[in-house]
């Protein structure tokens, strides 16, 4: 039998409670302990896992001796900081995005990550996605463009309210201008997919509305991109007219059919002339993802190949998120 693989998660918000959902049951990898800035988070955490270990600190935990990896589950100013300690420990990491709030020391640390050969990943979780197998043998470096040559790219965001309501606990920074925002939380997934697929994505024009009060988030963007020759729209927006929390999609139209992406997961291609052929429901390709993702966690750890975002591919889509923040016209 393989051994297990012990996890140290910090933050135990939002992203942390669902990460050791999905670590429940997994064969290898055992979430073993926990810490978060919040007490009561703690607590909580503790009564729904009562075979989980509470540290005293960040740091404490990091130097628990049996961790194979830890899991980031912070407001982002804190990633860096928390996956230096992590390497000096000799572990794996595997962090949520953004990356960083600091390129400059996000740098750095990708520098020292190819120095010293560590192993660290980010949390796309389109990245395990039958969606992106798919846009890859259709679109990617390597494809006999089976549908043609791409001709456009179309992304849409909507949401009823920002954060969406499963999102309360995370804390007010996910709200705030300088760290939240749609922006960074939802669009960067699928900026993501668009990186992976053509290349570094290119911002023409970015037009960000903000509410007045000089620290909101975003409440609509619009943006037009090139990347590898091929033009890119965007649009994202906060409103009750829009009917459910989340919607979102993601149109690649080529020349001779064109292929979807819509609510995460479900995943569409249509032949030119011919019927929309669905290739699977979103909460199905889900599961099969997260359950993917888990394994190429496993990868990592192990020092194997894997599908994984690193770090320098995870700053690559915040460098065209904050491009993107930034506004031009």
């Amino acid at each position: 039998m393989a051994e297990l693989l012990n996890i140290g998660l910090i933050g135990l918000g939002v992203m942390g409670q669902r990460m050791l959902a999905r670590l429940k049951d997994h064969p290898r990898l055992r979430a073993a302990w926990v810490w978060d800035a919040n007490p009561a988070a703690i607590a909580t955490t503790l009564a729904a896992h009562p075979h989980l270990r509470a540290a005293d600190s960040a740091e404490a935990l990091i130097r628990q001796p049996g961790l194979d990896s830890l899991y980031i589950a912070t407001p982002p100013a804190a990633h860096i900081a928390l996956s230096h300690a992590a390497f000096d420990a000799g572990l794996a990491v595997f962090c949520e995005k953004p990356l960083t709030v600091d390129f400059d020391a996000a740098r750095d640390c990708i520098a020292r990550i190819g120095r010293e050969k560590q192993r660290a990943a980010v949390n796309f979780s389109l990245a395990s996605a039958s969606g992106l197998a798919a846009l890859q043998r259709a679109f990617g470096a390597a494809a006999k463009l089976p549908l043609g040559a791409l001709q456009s790219v179309q992304i849409e965001l909507g949401f009823a309210a920002w954060p969406r309501p499963w999102q309360a606990g995370a804390g007010p920074w996910l709200a705030e201008r300088v760290e939240g925002g749609f922006t960074r939380e939802v669009l960067s997934h699928f900026v993501f997919v668009l990186q992976r697929v053509l290349g570094r994505a290119e911002v023409l024009e970015s037009r960000v509305s903000y509410p007045a009060d000089g620290r909101s988030a975003e409440t609509a963007l619009s943006a037009s991109l090139r990347a590898d020759g091929v033009p890119v729209t965007i649009e994202g927006r906060v409103g009750p007219e829009i009917e459910v929390p989340d919607r979102n999609r993601m149109h690649w139209r080529a020349s001779d059919g064109e292929v979807e992406l819509r609510e995460w997961f479900g995943l569409s291609e249509q032949r030119k002339g011919g019927l929309v052929q669905p290739l699977g429901e979103s909460e199905a390709l889900r599961g099969a993802a997260q359950a993917d993702q888990l394994e190429q966690w496993v990868a990592l750890i192990e020092g194997r190949s894997h599908s994984l975002p690193g770090y320098a591919e995870a700053l690559a889509v915040q460098e065209t998120i904050e491009a993107l923040l930034a506004g031009k016209t």
